[in-house]
């Protein structure tokens, strides 16, 4: 997938490679980090309902609520039900750094 400027968003294994050596840590030992960094998020999230993650925003389970809409092919009219949906909201750091203020 291209992003904006051509060029190809970072793969998983090249941010694993990138924390590896500038941690000079082996891919492994970054690839249980980072599943451990999930295992916890996820944890985190079903107890509290939420999860910082410093510098980037927070996880947040949201309650959406039920509503109407229309079936896109017949246009009939259909009740979707309510459910829990899980969404992440940058910190405003993260937001004024990658899209500064005009």
């Amino acid at each position: 997938m291209a992003t904006k400027a051509g060029k190809k968003r970072m793969s998983q294994s090249e941010v694993v490679n990138h924390f590896a050596e500038r941690f000079e840590l082996k891919r492994a030992q970054v690839k249980e980090i980072f599943e451990e960094l999930s295992t916890l998020a996820s944890r985190e999230v079903k107890e509290n309902g939420e999860f910082a993650l410093p510098g980037f925003g927070k996880l947040v389970l949201s309650e959406r609520k039920a509503r109407e809409g229309r079936n896109p092919q017949t246009g009939e009219s259909i009740q979707i039900p309510a459910k829990t949906t899980l969404k992440f909201r940058l910190s405003k750091s993260m937001k004024d750094t990658v899209v500064p203020k005009k």
